[in-house]
């Protein structure tokens, strides 16, 4: 009973948080406690499965600098708990995705790390946004992985748990560590 209960609640919650987004497609399912900023800027895709605790961000403004941020998500994408996406510029993340637990996509970073900006406060620095992200179709990021700014994620390849992904992979690929590095190929 609670189980249904629980499943009605975020059936619920689903139509709540569709109202948030830019666009939402059919079938998808949004459980409570996420957080999201700027949704207009953010568009859904098909079946798009989100669990709880998922930051879903985009920034027009940060200390007076102006953005155009885009999230794109494509059909058949999961998210689980814990994830955090943050976006200036653009992160795409196309069909077939899943992304497991505390992953984390950003394109951008407080500042272009140098002598100078290091003795500014990190909230204080300029968001610097290296390029759009890009996770390429079928892609599987596994536990704890960090997809930093300007790189393209290829598609049917997978990310090994807690790795950090500084550069492009190439498409059916598999990468470890830190930084990524591809240990095999398809």
């Amino acid at each position: 009973m609670l189980v249904h209960l629980n499943h009605l609640y975020n059936k619920l919650y689903t139509e709540r948080m569709k109202k948030v987004f830019a666009s939402v497609g059919d079938n998808a399912y949004i459980m409570s406690n996420i957080y999201v900023r700027g949704g207009q800027k953010i568009i859904i895709g098909n079946n798009f499965y989100c669990y709880w605790g998922v930051r879903i961000e985009t920034y027009s403004c940060h200390n007076g600098m102006k953005f155009n941020p885009q999230i794109i998500i494509g059909n058949n994408v999961s998210i689980n708990p814990d994830c955090h996406i943050g976006a200036i510029n653009r992160i795409e993340i196309h069909d077939g995705v899943l992304m497991a637990s505390r992953v984390f996509i950003t394109d951008h970073f407080h500042g272009k790390i140098n002598r100078e900006e290091l003795l500014v406060s990190p909230q204080k620095r300029i968001l610097f946004a290296k390029g759009t992200v890009i996770i390429k179709k079928n892609a599987w990021l596994g536990e704890g992985v960090a997809v930093m700014p300007g790189v393209t994620i290829g598609e049917n390849s997978v990310i090994g748990a807690n790795a950090v992904v500084t550069k492009d992979i190439p498409d059916n690929s598999i990468a470890v560590g830190i930084p990524a590095k591809v240990i095999k190929q398809f």
